[in-house]
């Protein structure tokens, strides 16, 4: 039984791969919910879990980076330090981090590995979480490169706005799917996609219901990647197309996504969400000042002030005239979140970051290799498995691509999109640092990154016009002088 979705999987990837690029895309995006569904029996690679997202980014690199122009397009990004030279350099790092550090301090680090059923320390050791983790790794950088090459034309444009609309369905689906088995005897539909070797927290109780964790290991890593597609939705649909997407079935998603993140219970979920909140109210502010020269950042400003107002004014009522409603909300903020640091599990937690930070000093910044340790904090991460100078790469490449560069002053959708891209960054970012345990920024961010350089590559060919046309050496200026 276990092996028709997984024939399913392959027969959707080979139909995506020999067609027409767009469709790995979309298919890239769907595969993000089947965090726990393994399209390779894990009998075959040794334990090893492959998951359909990392498999379907694999395909798109492949068809990508297959011929002698394409390397060197690459291989010219890689190089260059105004395009992706300091993210080659943290991946750089990495590799070398991985495939010497476990040996080196082999025995001398005390770690907390990656796969053990009783999660505690021990000595470090090299292991096959090294290779996987560099993997995975390896298939996120390379992500950043594909997707900054595909994304600078307006037609891919379109198709990966729909994709993330049809990726974040995917997770509204699985959720709901997971959410009716309190009701409904849905468990078998589910189980043949729940084969990954790792542990699997899919039947967690709490005081009010089910943890809702969709089709993914727990619900943490459910609402990690509600959060995410909430925020990609809610800060790029504006640079969507008018019509029945953007007009229609945004606002729905947005609503369940909201809705799937509150049932998932996890309190960095909610950490995210508080943060997003303070983020949406804080770019309304600032398109309403400084971005009146854009239509896709002008559009909307006065819907979204009165919708916001009036659901505003309606919870206000609501609690007013009937205050038990709130009672629900406040209890379960104040278990998942207010209580967190009493638990059983942020105390493990802690004690994750803890040993890796200590880590980072008993290898005098050097880091354990990836895969070595885990930590539950995503620049801890970074630091005690990839190294102290990887993770200085990696946030210099992350404030190049985020807070320095531009998009051009013609290309007004790159512009919203840039705008948008930095806006949705922040609140996935911030509940990272309390649940992030491997140093991989994953394929979400991945095309975060990618989507934002492409946005600035047109800005690039347009400086190097302007600077042609007022050389002095130009052909123009020197018919104008003849």
């Amino acid at each position: 039984m276990d092996l028709i979705p997984i024939a399913v999987f392959w027969c959707l990837a080979a139909w995506a791969f020999v067609g027409r690029s767009h469709r790995l895309v979309y298919l890239f995006f769907g595969a993000m919910s089947f965090g726990s569904f393994a399209v390779v029996p894990p009998a075959l690679l040794a334990g090893l879990t492959l998951t359909p997202a990392p498999i379907v980014a694999v395909l798109l690199i492949v068809r990508h980076f297959i011929g002698k122009d394409e390397l060197a397009y690459a291989l010219g990004m890689a190089t260059r330090p105004s395009r992706l030279a300091w993210l080659f350099l943290f991946w750089a790092f990495a590799c070398i981090t991985t495939l010497f550090m476990p040996r080196l301090f082999a025995g001398e680090v005390v770690v907390v590995p990656l796969r053990q059923d009783d999660i505690g320390a021990g000595p470090l050791a090299p292991s096959l979480q090294n290779l996987s983790q560099l993997l995975y790794l390896s298939i996120s950088v390379a992500m950043v490169f594909v997707f900054t090459r595909m994304l600078r034309t307006t037609a891919m444009r379109r198709h990966v706005l729909a994709a993330l609309c049809l990726g974040a369905a995917m997770a509204v689906f699985t959720g709901l799917l997971d959410f009716g088995t309190l009701f409904l005897p849905l468990e078998g539909l589910l189980e043949p996609f729940r084969t990954a070797t790792y542990a699997l927290l899919t039947s967690i109780e709490v005081v009010d219901g089910k943890r809702v964790v969709g089709l993914m290991p727990e619900a943490s890593t459910f609402g990690y990647l509600t959060l995410s597609f909430l925020v990609a939705l809610y800060f790029l649909r504006r640079a969507m197309p008018a019509g029945l997407l953007r007009d229609r079935i945004v606002p729905v998603l947005l609503v369940m996504l909201v809705l799937l993140l509150w049932l998932s219970t996890s309190s960095a979920a909610y950490l995210g969400f508080g943060v997003f909140a303070c983020a949406a109210v804080a770019e309304w502010g600032w398109r309403a000042v400084g971005a009146r020269r854009n239509p896709y950042l002008h559009r909307g400003l006065l819907r979204e002030f009165m919708i916001g107002l009036g659901v505003l004014t309606t919870l206000l009522l609501l609690v007013v005239a009937f205050p038990q409603l709130l009672a629900p909300v406040t209890e379960r903020i104040d278990t998942w979140v207010l209580q967190k640091a009493a638990s059983s599990s942020f105390e493990e937690r802690n004690m994750w970051t803890q040993v890796a930070w200590d880590a980072v000093a008993a290898t005098y910044g050097l880091g354990v290799g990836l895969g070595g340790t885990r930590a539950s904090n995503l620049l801890v991460a970074l630091a005690s498995n990839a190294g102290v100078l990887a993770t200085l790469c990696y946030l210099a490449f992350v404030v190049q691509c985020l807070g320095l560069r531009r998009a051009a002053p013609f290309d007004v959708q790159g512009q919203a999109l840039l705008v948008g891209i930095r806006w949705a960054y922040a609140a996935p970012f911030v509940s990272s640092l309390v649940i992030g345990t491997s140093p991989d920024f994953g394929l979400f961010n991945a095309f975060l990154y990618g989507f934002a350089m492409a946005a600035t590559s047109a800005a690039s060919s347009f400086r190097a016009q302007v600077s042609a046309a007022s050389s002095p050496f130009s052909a123009a200026r020197n018919a104008h002088g003849a």
